[in-house]
Parts: structure tokens; C-alpha cells; sequence
């Protein structure tokens, strides 16, 4: 794997804890959001599915894989109620392994900001996700300038204490990887984003 996850690892028993009040806040509705431009009925793929966050709000009438890189994080999402037509696997999302045009579409939610190459993140799933495939996406940005500066200067510290890239320009990101984005989302100021894009 191009990453060590221990890190991840340490963090997982007080992950859900931690974002708890976040969640109640706005993070759940955004998660819904997300969730919710995935086609009906498709076979979908989770990248970075973390403690399994996500897992209660899938629609019922969709099934496929969560994958996730942290052994502690996937421990923890194991546990969690999800629908039965769901697997679990570990995996980073930098290296997939799934055969080409395996899923109608993907997910992910808080990720980007976190992976070591988002170019080779979305190469694979350009290559796992049949053209014409829904890729949605829940992140946090770097906002707007002036704020962007602040977000420039705050990574310098996010990287190395929580390999969180805090200035990560996802939209330019997506598109220049050849996907089609066909809606974004922006809350906070900018720093929150829901995007929809096709393969």
C-alpha cells in the first residue's frame, strides 16, 4: 500500500466520538445528499468508508463494496449495521482490487482530502466504474481566496499531524481527470462540497 494508515489506526476508537456533534450538525445531511445522486438500484463502490459512517443511510435497494485502508477503522465499521447486500473489503483506493467497469457508480465521502495521490484515486476509479457511472463526492475544500490562504497556511500543520490536506482543489481535481461534473454543492464558505460527476 503507497500509505501507512497507522495513523488512521490510532485515531479509529474515538473517530465517531469526535465527529459526533458534526454529524448532528450537518455532516449526516451532506452524507444523505451524497448518497442520494447515486443511481437506484446500482452496484456501488465506497472508497475510504471509514467506521462505516455511511453504512445506515444506504438506500436499501443498492448493494456493493465498502473499502477501506485503516485495520482499526474497518474493525469498527465490521460492526455497524449495514445492508445485507453489502461487503466490506480492505483496500486504499489507490489500488483497487476490482476488475474494469466493475460498479454503476462510487462514493466517497471525506476521502480526497486524505488520500496520497487523488490523480491515482481517480484513475482507478475511472477504470472500476462502467462509463456513464455516477461518482459522488462529499469533501472539504480549499475555499476561495482570501480564506484559501489561511486554508494554504493551515495545511502545513494538517498534513503532518492527521495527513488531512485542508487546501485540496477537488472540482479542478475530478475535471482534470476526464470525469463530467455535473453539479456542485458548496457550504461553509466554500469549504464544504458535494459533487456529482459521470465517468
Amino acid at each position: 500500500m503507497p500509505h501507512t494508515y497507522a495513523r488512521y489506526d490510532s485515531l479509529a476508537a474515538n473517530y465517531d466520538k469526535v465527529i459526533q456533534p458534526l454529524e448532528r450538525w450537518f455532516l449526516n445531511g451532506l452524507r444523505k445528499e451524497a448518497i442520494a445522486s447515486l443511481p437506484a438500484g446500482s452496484r456501488v463502490l465506497e472508497i475510504g468508508a471509514g467506521t462505516g459512517q455511511n453504512f445506515i443511510l444506504y438506500e436499501r435497494n443498492m448493494h456493493g463494496v465498502a473499502t477501506e485502508p485503516s485495520a482499526e477503522m474497518l474493525r469498527i465499521a465490521t460492526n455497524k449495521e449495514r445492508p445485507k447486500d453489502w461487503n466490506i473489503v480492505q483496500s486504499c483506493a489507490e489500488e483497487l482490487p476490482f476488475k474494469a467497469q466493475t460498479f454503476d457508480g462510487a462514493l466517497a465521502t471525506l476521502v480526497i482530502c486524505s488520500v496520497k495521490s487523488p490523480e491515482q484515486v481517480f484513475a482507478e476509479l475511472r477504470r472500476v466504474v462502467r462509463p456513464g457511472g455516477t461518482i459522488s463526492l462529499l469533501e472539504h475544500v480549499r475555499p476561495a481566496l482570501p480564506l484559501g490562504w489561511f486554508f494554504d497556511l493551515l495545511n502545513v500543520i494538517t498534513v503532518p499531524l492527521f495527513d488531512d490536506h485542508v487546501n485540496r482543489r477537488t472540482v479542478k481535481l475530478v475535471s482534470k481527470a476526464g470525469f463530467k461534473v455535473t453539479k456542485v454543492r458548496r457550504l461553509g464558505l466554500g469549504i464544504f462540497n458535494v459533487i456529482t460527476c459521470v465517468v
